[in-house]
Parts: C-alpha cells; structure tokens; sequence
C-alpha cells in the first residue's frame, strides 16, 4: 500500500493536534496550586526550574503563577484568598497566628541577607557601625535589623538602634545611595548583597553569621512557602507534590552550573561574576535538613527577636504559636 506524503504529513498533524489538547486537557485536571510570586524575585527562579524540567508535573500537579509588583501585595492576596502560597518569613507567621490566622511555614532558604559596605567606607566591622550612616532594608521590625541589633548588644554592648544614623528604605534605593557615598554601609537582602559584593563592596557580616554568633549553631531557614494549614489538610496532594517540586528544584541548583546559566536571564544578572555572586549566596540558603534541632533552633531565634521588636513584631502574645511550621515538610 502507497501512503501519499500528504497522507502522512495530515495524520501527523492530526496526532500532534489531539497530543497538544490532550496534554492541555490532562493539566487542567491535575490539582492546581496558584503561587503568588515577584516576577524577579527567588520564588520565580524555583518555579521557572520546576517548570521547565517537568518537577511539577511529575508530582501531578499543575502551578498558577500569580505576578505581583511587591511582597505585601503577595501577603494582601494570600489573605483575600486571591492566591494558595507565597514566599514570605516566618515572623509574619507567628504574628498572624497570634491573631488567630492559620497560616504555616514550610521552609525555603536560610539565606538572609548581609551589611556590605564600600571599599572607602570607615566601616570595616560591626563595631564601626556606631556613629556612621546605615541604610537598613525594610521596616523597622525587619527580622536582619533585628538579629544585627541583637548581635550588637550582645557581643558589643551596643544599642544600634540609638547608635547608628539610620535609614529605612527598598533594597534598590539603598544601592543607589550606598553608591553616590550617601551611606557607609547598608544591611540588605542577599540577593542585593551579592550583586553589591559582585560590584566591589565589602560583605562585613551576614545574618546567618549573626545567628551564629548568637549560640544559635542551626542553620534556621527564615524564608518559607506560607500558606493556609486548613487549606493544605484539604489538598494535601497538591501541596506535598507542590513543596516535594520545589526541593527538586532547588537540588538541581545546588549541583548544576549549567542550570543556573539558564536560569541568567530571570535572575537579572548583569554579568557572569553577578550570576556566580548569586549563585554561591543562593546555595549556601539551600535547607538540607529541618527536624527538632532547626526548630528549637528557630523557637530560640524567635524569643531573641521578640526581646527587641516587642508587640510591633509579634502582637500581644510573645510565645511561638502552635502550627508556626508545617509538618511534613522533609
């Protein structure tokens, strides 16, 4: 039997057709996750990874990507029900919970953030910080200015609250003053962190190093999926299959380099020694573990916080809820 050329290229079309309905057919029955993310932010880098090697779909199920131009329009539409989980810290956990919100934490990265400071800056340590100009990233209650705080007074005796000219501001804004010589030091996030260390400044400390020097020896991942406990006790196969995705995703940047030149053009890296500053900052966060000793660990980290950020950071209750940390998380 002859089979014409267009025989062959109309059943190829016909099968490709079917495939592709299909396959859009067979994802919209899968269960559904909408994550709420920054379109640059490290929420987008583990989806963009998840994505494009199948992470997700191997565990049956299917992601919705929800853009939103600042993390607390993400922490408004995880309340208004807009979105199922977002990336967000704990503190924000606890203090919901304190007013009686179920939300809970499963664990993303123990990266923090860093002081960084310029070449020509006076400040060399934390103990030059008093009397000179630092630009902090966030609020107030932001839980690095909290921990520097703590690590200040209590390895210095300082108080860098009263003892530091400081400035509250958005990481990027920040960078642009710590460049013009408008500041001696900024504490930022460490994605900021690394781009500045790419650029020439100077790492003074890291959080994590301050946790350290705190007698906290765990490694404690302050950033976290957040989500609804209740929600997740209802759809628990789309969100072990969501977080089982996202500890691939991260495996798979731990361990390749070329991952992570793929993953170039979202991180915003404006050259190869940005993206390698990324890439070290974002590994050394990755969590490997996260038992009893992280969480004792975090539960001492927490009452450090509280000493010093009071009501404003927690509410009225200065105890770690029940519920803070998911479960089943590793």
């Amino acid at each position: 039997m002859i089979v014409s050329r267009r025989t062959i290229l109309s059943t190829s079309l016909s099968v490709a057709l079917t495939g592709g309905i299909w396959s859009r057919f067979a994802r919209a029955e899968l269960p559904k996750i909408r994550l709420g993310i920054l379109r640059f932010g490290t929420a987008a880098w583990d989806l963009d990874v998840m994505r494009r090697n199948g992470f997700d779909t191997a565990q049956g199920i299917a992601i919705e990507p929800v853009e939103f131009a600042s993390a607390p329009a993400t922490q408004v539409a995880l309340q208004a029900g807009r979105v199922d989980v977002i990336l967000l810290d704990w503190l924000w956990v606890v203090a919901q919970r304190n007013d009686k919100a179920d939300w809970t934490f499963a664990p993303f990265s123990s990266a923090t953030g860093a002081v960084v400071a310029p070449p020509s800056s006076p400040v060399r340590s934390i103990a030059d910080l008093p009397g000179n100009r630092l630009g902090i990233a966030g609020s107030p209650i932001d839980k690095s200015w909290l921990i520097l705080q703590a690590y200040a007074k209590r390895k210095l005796g300082v108080d860098l609250d009263k003892a530091v000219k400081k400035s509250f501001g958005a990481p990027p804004l920040l960078a642009e003053e710590l460049s013009a010589g408008q500041l001696d030091a900024v504490l930022t996030f460490w994605p900021f962190a690394a781009r500045a260390e790419a650029a020439g400044m100077r790492r003074i400390l890291g959080v994590e190093d301050m946790v350290h020097g705190l007698g906290i020896t765990a490694n404690v991942p302050m950033i976290g999926y957040v989500f609804s406990a209740g929600w997740a006790e209802k759809n628990r196969t789309a969100i072990d299959g969501f977080l089982a995705a996202s500890r691939r995703s991260r495996a798979l940047l731990d361990n390749s380099d070329d991952e992570w030149r793929r993953l170039k053009p979202l991180t915003g890296a404006a050259d190869d020694a940005e993206l390698e500053q990324l890439k070290n900052a974002y590994r050394r966060g990755i969590v490997h573990h996260w038992g009893d000793m992280e969480r004792t660990a975090a539960a001492e980290l927490y009452r450090i916080m509280e000493e010093i950020g009071g009501t404003a950071l927690v509410g009225p209750s200065t105890a770690m809820p029940p519920g803070t940390f998911w479960p089943d998380t590793f």
